[in-house]
């Protein structure tokens, strides 16, 4: 199945890369964002099988660019904040540190990292952190931007934190705290930053333009992020979240575990900073193309850029394993973890059954799908106030399930 390169032009907008026979359903959809949906600029690859069949980008490289000046286009190589798509990459460390047999699933958090036993968390285990079990998805006092990158400071301040509720009996999105949380445990299993750890033995290997913690070398290519108009076109098969009130309420009261868990940096940092763009937060500062985050998924499933799979059978097999569903305390409707990555269901719709990977707030998303081989990566410079399931995004899952499946 050979890829064509495709060049098409909507309004203003030039759409550019490769599209593989069949796959043009992706295209098509791509296409139909830009012209219905408010698209300003945004990239999506799809592997299957270890083969690359879409990579196509378009618009511009900052959200409030204009494509007339050329210089203003997003390239091939352009790269963007994923927010908390960076999460998938970051549940791929203690994965693979199972793998290697340096950690034990089940054992205390407090086995490796003995502070983090304080205020009554001394029996939560890996998975329940891992899976949004352990009860601390917010902190009693917010951590300012330089205190939330600084791993010392951040680590002791979640190791202090008391639960919100008690470990292993419910679940709720740790939107912030996961970074401080994976961060910690990584460092005491393998005293390295969990961005070194991926760069050396994941994205590094790989040849993967993905960072969490971005080199000053790297961000002349890292495009603007911001808020976009919400345009959905009538009849056009968007999946509708209307928000329930109860939502709603829970977003705009300061005092509830939703508003707290998405406060937990405070005052809300400048994603375009670079200060921001270069700190190891694998909940939500990763860095990288849509080609890079379909490439990570599909280097879990198979062999990519000659090098070895990422995850044996057995831990593929974790990572799409079930470990919290139903409703969850932080974002109040009903959501589906594994180990570290959001598995397919209503709030989150993936690819099918088998799916494991991560939205990131406003749009991006990238995951894999090992029943039919599928890894997936979009990456886009336009925020819309969507959590886990942005229309733009599914309108892509859809077209690439009607060209797979």
């Amino acid at each position: 199945m050979g890829a064509g390169r495709t060049k098409r032009r909507v309004g203003r907008v030039d759409v550019q890369g490769t599209v593989a026979a069949g796959w043009e359903p992706v295209r098509d959809a791509f296409l139909r964002n830009f012209e219905q949906r408010g698209e300003r600029g945004a990239a999506v690859a799809v592997h299957r099988d270890g083969v690359k069949v879409v990579d196509l980008w378009a618009g511009t490289k900052d959200v409030d660019g204009e494509e007339q000046a050329g210089q203003d286009l997003w390239a091939h190589d352009t790269a963007q904040v994923v927010r908390s798509a960076t999460k998938g990459v970051g549940a791929a460390v203690p994965l693979l540190l199972h793998q290697r047999g340096l950690l034990d699933l089940d054992a205390p958090v407090a086995a490796y990292w003995p502070d983090f036993k304080a205020a009554g968390k001394d029996r939560v285990t890996v998975r329940q952190l891992l899976a949004h079990r352990a009860g601390v998805p917010v902190l009693d006092r917010p951590l300012t931007l330089a205190e939330a990158t600084d791993l010392p400071t951040a680590t002791a301040a979640i190791a202090a934190q008391a639960p919100s509720w008690e470990p292993g009996t419910g679940h709720g999105y740790h939107a912030h705290t996961f970074s401080w949380l994976l961060s910690g445990l990584v460092h005491q299993v393998t005293g390295r930053t969990i961005g070194s750890w991926v760069a050396e033995e994941i994205t590094g290997p790989l040849g993967l333009d993905l960072w969490i913690g971005l080199p000053d070398a790297q961000a002349h290519r890292v495009g603007r992020l911001g808020p976009v108009e919400e345009i959905d076109p009538p009849g056009g098969g968007a999946l509708r979240l209307r928000p329930k009130r109860s939502v709603s309420e829970a977003y705009e009261n300061p005092d509830s575990l939703t508003r707290r868990a998405f406060g937990a940096i405070d005052p809300k940092p400048d994603e375009n900073d670079p200060a921001y763009r270069a700190a190891e937060l694998p909940g939500s500062a990763g860095v990288a193309t849509a080609r890079a985050l379909a490439g990570f998924y599909a280097a879990t499933l198979g062999p990519v850029n000659g090098a070895a799979r990422l995850f044996t059978p057995d831990t593929l097999a974790l990572a799409g394993a079930e470990e919290s569903a139903g409703p969850d305390q932080v974002l109040l409707v009903g959501t589906r973890f594994g180990l570290g990555h959001m598995l397919h269901g209503p709030a989150s719709p993936l690819l099918g059954p088998s799916s494991f990977g991560h939205p990131g707030r406003g749009g991006s998303l990238g995951f894999a799908d090992p029943d039919s081989g599928i890894a997936f990566g979009y990456v886009t410079n336009g925020m819309r106030k969507t959590v886990t399931a942005d229309p733009r995004a599914q309108a892509l899952v859809r077209a690439v399930r009607a060209a797979a499946l």
